[in-house]
C-alpha cells in the first residue's frame, strides 16, 4: 500500500507542477467523451443505442472548439465560460439532434466556481443554467420535459456546487495552514523570547554574585598588602576575609552552573534563596570591608513573597557593592526596609563621595550592569525604581516592591528597628 500510495504522489506533484499539461489532458478527455456520446441515441427504458447516429462536422467542430477552450480554464475562467456556453447555446439551435457540447460548458462552470467567491458562483451558474437549459426546451425537438433536457439542468446545477465545495475545502485547508505556521512562528518567538529572557537572568544573577564577592576580595586582598609587613595579625585576618568571600563566590557559582548543566527540568536547590533573613549576614560582609552600614528593616516576622523577597536582598547586595566601590573609603551607607500598604520600600543611601558608575539623573537612567539588573528585576515584578546622586553628595537606591501575599497586612510604616552601627 505504501509503494502504490508513492506512486500516486509523484504523478500527482507533477501535475501540479505543470497545470497546462493537466488542463490539455482534461480537454482531450473532454473532447473524446462528447465525440463519444455524440454517436450515442438515448433509448427510453432501455440502455443508449452506439451506432444509431453520426454527427454533423460542424458539431464536431463546435466539440472541438470547446474543448480547444478548455486548456485555457485556469487563465481566463470567466471568458471560458462564456465561450463554451454560447458554443452550447448555438448547438441547441442549430444541430437536431444536438451534439454533447454542453459537458464542457459543465466542466468550465466548475471551474469558475471553484476558483471565484459564492456569489459569484450563485450569479453565473443560475445564469448559465437559464440559458442552457433554455435553450434545450425550447428549440429542440424532443419535448422539454424529456430526460435530456433535465439532464442540462441538472449537471449545470452540480457542476456549480461541486465547484463551489471544492473553493471550500480550498479555503478551509490553507485557512489550517496559515494558522498552524502562525502557531509555528509563535512557539519560535515565543522560544527565542523566553532564550533570551533566561540569558539576562542568568546574567544578572552571575553579575550580582561576582560583583559582590569580587569586590570584597579586592578590597581584603588591598588591606591584606598594605598591613602585610606592620601588622600581620589584621593581614591574617584580612585574608580570612577574602577566603570566605571567595568560598562563597565559588559555591554560588557553582549552583548557579550546575543548573545549566542539567539537561532536564532542573532540580529543586539544597539551600533556600537569600532573602532578608540573611541581610545581617550581607551587612556583616561589608563591615568586614571596611564598609559602616546601618541597617533598619521594619516588620521582620511578616516575611515578603519569595520573589520580592530575592529582589529585595539583590538590590541590597548590588547597591551597597556600587558604594564600596565607588563612594570612596570613608563612605557610610543606610540600608531601610519599609513595608507600606501593598507595597516594600527599600532604600540605600551612602554619603560618599563618588556616585555609581554610569548614573547620571535622579531617575535612574544609569548605564552601569548593576543598575540595569536591579531595574530588571523591579520591573519583572511590577515595580518601580528610582536611582541616581543625592542632593549634598553620595547616592540613592530607592526601590518600590509590591507585596502579592503577606501574612499580616499592616495599617501603615512600622517604626523601623536599627541594627547594627559603623565599623
Amino acid at each position: 500500500m505504501t509503494t502504490l500510495g508513492t506512486g500516486f504522489v509523484r504523478p500527482r506533484r507533477w501535475l501540479r507542477g505543470h497545470p497546462l499539461a493537466f488542463d490539455r489532458g482534461l480537454a482531450a478527455a473532454v473532447l473524446a467523451c462528447m465525440i463519444c456520446a455524440s454517436f450515442a441515441e438515448p433509448n427510453p427504458g432501455h440502455e443508449p443505442i452506439f451506432g444509431a447516429r453520426t454527427p454533423e462536422p460542424s458539431s464536431v467542430l463546435l466539440m472541438v472548439l470547446a474543448a480547444g477552450a478548455l486548456v485555457l480554464r485556469r487563465r481566463r475562467p470567466m471568458a471560458v465560460l462564456a465561450a463554451t456556453g454560447v458554443l452550447s447555446a448555438v448547438e441547441f439551435v442549430l444541430m437536431d439532434p444536438p451534439a454533447p457540447v454542453v459537458m464542457s460548458a459543465v466542466v468550465a462552470l466548475f471551474t469558475v466556481a471553484s476558483r471565484t467567491d459564492r456569489p459569484t458562483t450563485w450569479r453565473v451558474g443560475l445564469l448559465t443554467m437559464g440559458v442552457l437549459t433554455v435553450a434545450a426546451m425550447v428549440v429542440g425537438s424532443t419535448p422539454w420535459y424529456s430526460q435530456e433536457n433535465v439532464g442540462v439542468l441538472a449537471w449545470t446545477g452540480l457542476a456549480g456546487a461541486a465547484g463551489d465545495a471544492v473553493r471550500s475545502r480550498r479555503a478551509f485547508i490553507d485557512a489550517i495552514r496559515e494558522r498552524a505556521e502562525r502557531a509555528e512562528r509563535t512557539r519560535e518567538e515565543e522560544a527565542r523570547r523566553r532564550v533570551a529572557e533566561e540569558r539576562l537572568r542568568i546574567a544578572r544573577d552571575l553579575h550580582d554574585v561576582v560583583a559582590h564577592h569580587i569586590a570584597l576580595v579586592n578590597v581584603q586582598a588591598g588591606v591584606a598588602a598594605h598591613v602585610m609587613d606592620k601588622r600581620p595579625d589584621q593581614a591574617k585576618e584580612a585574608l580570612a576575609h577574602v577566603r570566605e568571600a571567595s568560598r562563597s563566590a565559588l559555591n554560588e557559582l557553582r549552583a548557579t552552573v550546575g543548573l545549566l548543566r542539567q539537561s532536564g527540568d532542573p532540580e529543586a536547590p539544597t539551600e533556600p534563596a537569600p532573602g532578608l533573613a540573611v541581610l545581617d549576614a550581607l551587612v556583616d560582609t561589608f563591615r568586614n570591608a571596611g564598609l559602616p552600614v546601618e541597617v533598619a528593616c521594619a516588620d521582620r516576622d511578616s516575611p515578603l513573597p519569595a520573589a520580592a523577597d530575592l529582589a529585595a536582598y539583590r538590590i541590597i547586595q548590588e547597591a551597597l557593592t556600587n558604594v564600596r566601590k565607588h563612594a570612596g573609603g570613608e563612605a557610610k551607607a543606610e540600608v531601610s526596609v519599609v513595608r507600606v500598604g501593598e507595597t516594600a520600600e527599600i532604600t540605600v543611601l551612602d554619603n560618599g563621595r563618588g556616585t555609581a558608575p554610569g548614573a547620571t539623573p535622579s531617575d535612574g537612567g544609569g548605564g552601569g550592569h548593576g543598575l540595569i539588573g536591579m531595574r530588571e528585576r523591579v520591573t519583572a515584578l511590577g515595580g518601580t525604581l528610582t536611582a541616581g546622586p543625592r542632593y549634598g553628595g553620595g547616592f540613592r537606591v530607592h526601590a518600590i516592591l509590591p507585596v502579592t501575599s503577606r501574612t499580616r497586612a499592616p495599617e501603615g510604616p512600622v517604626t523601623a528597628e536599627t541594627t547594627g552601627g559603623s565599623v
